[in-house]
């Protein structure tokens, strides 16, 4: 693994502990030396760089709120995996300067099976965590939790509402699929809702999740990376003076969302962007800090069953529909009683679409197939392999 101190600032670790169990008397931060990294550990890493939002916007001390409220909650006693605060990757001289650096960081932590939680400014930084994937060899899902897709113009520079353009212009694209949690369909432009129906990507609007949030836990699980923008959060459960949102995610809700993040065992890694608190407000951090609570805890909570390899552990289920020639095969764990549908791939693309071909469903999408009709998930993506 490469030296990857050389991004960071060390931080001064909070002193004041409520009790010695909590959280703060575990986490190994970078405040005297920079931690031993070692595989299966969890990475803490803060990304104060706000400029493509507002040319002139810095806040002293960005993580210090956070840091204190997250230090002072409690671990689980069935976590096991080591947890680092690697403190902050400061702004360079330039935006590149800044995304190359958490590009690199990323990249390196994800390689040596270490899972970075980015807490940053603004949501173009998604960009950086994205490009992270660019050397993996493998096509990568992104799954955001965002109130709309930030698609923006094309010939638009990089900016927060418009980073997803710039993700489907990298060259060779490493993008297989997007998906979208939160979305409410009156602050969306119809073309980009017509471009994600274009590209198969996929849409859960907020009043979807509303009426049955785990709804949102299948394509939570089938990504690699997820972004989520705290401004998505009701402007009455995150407040701020500026892009206030009376419609969004309660707290709860979003923690609940982090929790699945971690969950997945596909995930490797989560940021949160627009963390949003010049004034330093402790009601904010204590939410930020939960959010990474329940990621964590997320994180320790695996179950590994992601469907790869031995299948002892999985019912199958084959449904014969009147239209195909070959059966809809389903996998249901016995361990979490979660299901995957497969999709068929050509077997000269199996290096490419070997992760993709077992997709996250839910038990809705078997009781379509047993109707007769094929799941719209199916379809998708059987349509981006074969495009």
């Amino acid at each position: 693994m490469k030296d990857i101190s050389i991004y960071f600032q060390t931080i001064e670790k909070p002193l004041d502990f409520n009790q010695q169990d909590c959280l703060g008397n575990i986490i190994n931060a970078n405040n005297n030396n920079f931690p031993d990294l070692n595989p299966g550990d969890i990475a803490l890493i803060f990304v104060p760089e706000f400029r493509n939002m507002h040319a002139s916007f810095h806040f002293e001390n960005f993580s210090a709120g956070i840091r204190e409220e997250l230090y002072k909650l409690y671990p689980k006693r069935s976590w096991i995996r080591n947890i680092v605060d690697l403190g902050e990757i400061l702004p360079g001289n330039s935006t590149n300067d800044t995304f190359y650096a958490l590009s690199a960081v990323t990249e390196e932590l994800i390689k040596a099976d270490i899972f970075p939680i980015i807490v940053g400014g603004s949501q173009d930084l998604t960009l950086a965590q994205f490009d992270a994937y660019k050397d993996l060899e493998q096509l990568v899902n992104l799954v955001s939790i965002d109130s709309s897709p930030d698609f923006g113009l094309p010939e638009e520079d990089l900016m927060p509402y418009n980073y997803l353009q710039h993700v489907l212009k990298r060259s060779p694209n490493h993008l297989f699929n997007y998906s979208t949690i939160g979305t409410q369909f009156y602050l969306v432009n119809p073309t980009e809702i017509d471009l994600m129906e274009k590209l198969f990507f996929d849409v859960c609007r907020l009043g979807d999740f509303n009426k049955d949030y785990t709804i949102a836990e299948p394509l939570i699980r089938n990504a690699d990376l997820a972004t989520i923008d705290l401004l998505a959060i009701r402007n009455s459960d995150y407040p701020r003076d500026e892009f206030s949102a009376p419609n969004g995610f309660y707290a709860e809700q979003i923690c609940q969302i982090a929790r699945y993040c971690g969950f997945s065992d596909k995930m490797s890694s989560i940021g949160l962007y627009n963390v949003w608190n010049p004034e330093n407000d402790s009601c904010k951090n204590q939410l930020v800090s939960q959010i990474i609570w329940h990621i964590i805890d997320g994180i320790n909570s695996r179950v590994g069953d992601f469907p790869k390899g031995n299948k002892k552990y999985y019912k199958k289920y084959r449904v014969a529909l009147s239209q195909f020639k070959d059966e809809i095969v389903f996998y249901k764990s016995q361990k979490s009683d979660r299901w995957w549908i497969e999709v068929p791939y050509h077997p000269s693309e199996k290096s490419k679409y070997e992760r993709h071909y077992m997709v996250p469903c839910n038990y809705d999408d078997y009781k379509t197939a047993l109707e007769d009709e094929v799941p719209d998930l199916w379809w998708k993506t059987y349509q981006k392999i074969f495009a």
